[in-house]
């Protein structure tokens, strides 16, 4: 995974637009905040009616007002003078247990999507991320299809069949998707991909196990691969992503070999040395021991009780010894042009209106110091993104 400078990108001069509102640009900002339209108003003294007005567009905010919504969502005044454009929609993501997840964390999620998308094409300008590689398969028929198309997978990103994956992350990122956390989407959302020009794949921080973390990365990849144009957050879309991941992470034929085999009961230890070399969880190998028949139903529950019954549900024994993978490509993107020209990042996130606690939130970095003599920034005329 590498980044390279472009073109400078600057084909349009600096124009003063402040006075622009776009009312669904405010719904996009309001939505990213995880506010509803009461809360708006009350922070800003206004009501919900007229904030829905605002949205509308049936008003128009005065300076003032204006002033104080941006404050509130974390934006700039600029962050509205520009229209809608190319949103991210609902049915572009993948969410994992969509049907449980609140109607207002779904909505926060693709706001959040939207912004970042528009942050990383603005960062393409001026930064050259890797090709987006990802291969195109139809929607499987069948276990073994998923099986084949995991394999096809591995194959297509020169990862073989024999040995373990070192770093899933490493893997998604070359192939062009832009990993990120959300650090506060709680675990009511596990994981989330984004089926885009430049696919997005979202990560909960509440789950801290790093065999886990690598399993949802190769879960987003299924649906990146196998899901493109379907809904999905059902039981059956969401089996056939948990098939491929296991079947991604450790092909049939090298589980088949390793498996520890010959008596009724598990060896426990074999087991927990194949989580160590392969980086995948217990609970997610003996599940691949089912669906591949090297154990029985019997078997398989009996494996999940003792697991419970171990305290280990959720947090596993030598957890810690598998690192929690880290995103870096937007990072890297981030850095290399902030080395270069800070003076350029900071007009970049002045065109989209980004203010620096959005921009820590969005990306987990700060945005670098100026130099005392630059003053403001302009914006662009063709920078902007949308919101549906």
């Amino acid at each position: 995974m590498s980044v390279a400078m472009r073109g400078n990108g600057a084909g349009h001069s600096p124009v003063d637009r402040a006075r622009s509102f776009h009312g669904d640009k405010l719904r996009l900002a309001r939505l990213l905040a995880g506010l509803s339209l009461d809360e708006l108003g009350g922070l800003v003294t206004a009501s919900r009616q007229f904030v829905h007005q605002l949205e509308t567009g049936a008003k128009e905010p005065t300076d003032e007002m204006r002033d104080a919504i941006a404050a509130a969502l974390a934006v700039t005044p600029a962050f509205f003078a520009t229209p809608a454009i190319n949103p991210v929609r609902e049915e572009d993501c993948h969410f994992r247990r969509l049907a449980s997840a609140p109607r207002g964390l779904v909505s926060q999620a693709v706001a959040r999507g939207t912004v970042l998308e528009a942050l990383v094409d603005a960062l393409e300008r001026h930064v050259r991320m890797p090709t987006v590689n990802f291969p195109e398969e139809a929607r499987a028929a069948s276990p073994d299809v998923i099986e084949r198309i995991a394999e096809n997978a591995r194959q297509h990103w020169g990862l073989g069949l024999d040995g373990p994956i070192t770093s899933m992350m490493r893997v998604v990122e070359n192939a062009g998707a832009v990993v990120v956390n959300f650090d506060d989407l709680t675990d009511r959302i596990d994981a989330l991909s984004m089926a885009r020009r430049r696919p997005i794949i979202v990560r909960s921080t509440a789950k801290i196990a790093g065999a886990r973390l690598r399993f949802d990365l190769a879960h987003e990849v299924a649906h990146l691969i196998m899901h493109q144009g379907i809904v999905t957050g059902d039981g059956v879309t969401e089996g056939e992503a948990h098939r491929f991941a296991g079947a991604f992470l450790i092909p049939r034929t090298a589980f088949a070999r390793e498996f520890p085999r010959g008596r009724r009961t598990l060896d426990w230890n074999a087991l927990f040395a194949m989580k160590l070399r392969w980086k995948v969880s217990v609970r997610a190998i003996v599940r691949r021991a089912f669906d591949l028949g090297l154990i029985d139903a019997a078997q398989y529950r009996t494996a999940n009780i003792q697991l419970v019954k171990t305290g280990q549900a959720k947090a596993e024994r030598y957890d810690e010894r598998i690192a929690v993978e880290e995103p870096e490509l937007l990072r890297a993107a981030i850095s290399w042009l902030s080395d270069r020209n800070g003076i350029v990042l900071h007009r970049l996130l002045a065109n989209l209106g980004m203010a620096p606690a959005l921009f820590a939130r969005l990306t987990g970095e700060r945005m670098p110091t100026l130099p005392e003599n630059v003053v403001q920034l302009g914006m662009a005329k063709d920078d902007h993104f949308g919101v549906d």
